[in-house]
């Protein structure tokens, strides 16, 4: 028992002698400024700078819509395919459910497993009503709940900078954007 005292007061005075990481700061136009909890689909929190330093194509869908959202996967694969080799391997996709309530993590999961989503470098996410509609809001989505379950919502690919600043919008879907991919660098 004095053992067990003994360690934790040695962790405990260790704990309060390691310094606190610095908050981050971002610019004054970041996306990253705002406070959102995300869980992605293996049940880890993340916040909305999850990709800080890369940058990220982020969307926003839900896993249960039948046709336009499977598209906008496809739309990313193709970006992702046309950038570059070199800016390829720092890009990050990042895409946000609006239906909470049914994009649990499992859900999550079987459909990165479903549409062989490569979750080392995509991140498909959940949050509360509340952060989506703060989400939404930054990254000017909208979107309502049908009478029938399913969604009406915009269909925005984001390109996020490095630092979170919003770079360029596309509403392009099932093609490249080649305005897009140029936003993306040389």
């Amino acid at each position: 028992m004095k053992y067990t005292v003994a360690i934790l007061a040695a962790l405990t005075m260790f704990t309060i002698a390691v310094p606190a990481a610095e908050p981050r700061t971002w610019p004054a136009d970041s996306a990253y400024q705002l406070e959102a909890t995300l869980t992605d689909q293996d049940g880890r929190a993340q916040s909305l700078d999850v990709y800080a330093g890369h940058s990220v194509l982020v969307t926003m869908f839900y896993s249960r819509c039948p046709a336009t959202c499977p598209l906008i996967v496809e739309t990313l694969r193709a970006i992702e395919q046309a950038t570059p080799a070199a800016q390829r391997t720092q890009l990050r996709v990042l895409m946000i459910s609006i239906d909470p309530e049914h994009d649990t993590v499992a859900a999550l999961s079987a459909l990165a497993k479903t549409r062989r989503i490569d979750t080392s470098r995509w991140t498909l996410a959940r949050a509360d009503a509340a952060d989506v509609r703060k989400i939404a809001a930054i990254l000017n989505i909208q979107y309502r709940l049908l009478p029938n379950g399913e969604y009406n919502h915009s269909n925005v690919i984001t390109l996020v900078s490095p630092s979170g600043e919003i770079v360029r919008q596309s509403s392009v879907i099932g093609r490249v954007d080649q305005d897009l991919l140029a936003a993306l660098g040389p």
